[in-house]
């Protein structure tokens, strides 16, 4: 039993908060209220970008949204919670497909759905995970895999929407082109802010306390009395529903969906290179590598076969050398923290 297991299960075992044992950031109350009131000025001037800034630009933007979104669901799986999956595509598939049954058949509006889809994404990831916590480890990173390739399978065999080809969300034909590229773009920068704010509190709180002991040593935490199956399936479900809403709104921005695309396993080999190079169980870890990827993507996926070579040649470099992530040595190096959810225990 390491130290780090035994000290977060005890802690939530006594039911102290961080305050009580821990200091969860160097800061003071006057710091966290200029950080916060910087976050919201940020907000703000991102959410009048449709008003001053290329449509291009709204487009780029939810495209890395969905990046970012998708990567800090899997940041929060394998980061924190210890589980490494590489077939969270399923839930990516799941929401984009069920916005676009809601839109072209059901008649919601396809912006409405999206929400709606990553609630459905959870709801399956409910018995999916029966299946999945049955193995472990390797097997469980495999197993995950194969449960997104019998979905990708399940949907190219279903004519209704297109088979193996994929079908178009018909349901935003009557609206503008402007206004669709506006809407998906605020939606698009709430799910972010939604996305990084649900991480933070609940990291901060005792439950995300109890996470980090499971991640650290199971038998530990189960010791000291933490539920483990159950906080493990609902950190299970709540990252199939970030990863459905990520599909949901991509699809939304895309207009056209098929098997492949929503089902690809490059969505989460992008997310692990993403939070690899960011820095693996850190909030800011996918922000910077959904950045980096973005950017190298814009700039260098014209050069094919050699842009895949140079993402898996510069995962492994950061591997090597940076192994706590671009983000991580900043903060060795620097002290940098944007989000500080370590504890550091006093005796």
């Amino acid at each position: 039993m390491n130290a780090a297991g035994w000290a977060s299960a005890h802690a939530v075992r006594r039911g102290t908060d961080t305050s009580a044992w821990a200091e969860a950031h160097p800061t003071g109350p006057r710091a966290d209220r200029a950080a916060l009131l910087v976050a919201l000025l940020l907000i703000a001037l991102a959410a009048s970008l449709p008003f001053w800034g290329e449509s291009s630009w709204l487009r780029e933007f939810v495209e890395i949204a969905c990046y970012f979104i998708f990567a800090m669901m899997w940041n929060l799986l394998a980061g924190y919670g210890g589980m490494v999956s590489i077939g969270q595509q399923a839930f990516f598939g799941l929401g984009g497909y069920t916005m676009l049954m809601l839109g072209n058949f059901a008649g919601v509006n396809p912006f409405l759905a999206v929400p709606l889809a990553a609630a459905a994404a959870a709801l399956v990831a409910l018995p999916l995970s029966w299946v999945a916590f049955r193995l472990q480890g390797g097997y469980f990173a495999i197993g995950t895999w194969v449960i997104a390739e019998v979905l990708r399978l399940s949907f190219a065999n279903l004519s209704i929407v297109g088979g193996g080809s994929g079908t178009s969300l018909t349901a935003l034909r009557g609206i503008e082109r402007a206004t669709r590229e506006r809407t998906t773009f605020w939606i698009a920068l709430a799910c972010v802010v939604a996305a990084i704010a649900g991480v933070y509190l609940f990291l901060r709180s005792k439950r995300g306390l109890a996470l980090l002991a499971i991640r650290d040593n199971e038998v530990a935490a189960e010791s000291q009395g933490i539920a483990v199956r159950r906080m493990k399936l609902a950190v299970y479900v709540v990252a199939a529903f970030g990863a459905g809403l990520a599909g949901a709104l991509y699809f939304v921005g895309n207009l056209r969906i098929s098997p492949d695309a929503a089902f690809s396993v490059n969505w989460t080999a992008f997310a692990i290179f993403m939070v690899v190079i960011g820095g693996i169980g850190r909030i800011e870890g996918p922000i910077v590598g959904a950045l980096v990827f973005w950017a190298l993507n814009k700039f260098l996926s014209d050069y094919g076969s050699w842009y895949l070579m140079g993402l898996g040649a510069l995962a492994i470099v950061a591997t090597l050398f940076f192994k706590q992530g671009l983000w991580g040595e900043l903060h060795r190096r620097f002290g940098w923290v944007l989000f500080p959810t370590q504890r550091t225990l006093r005796l």
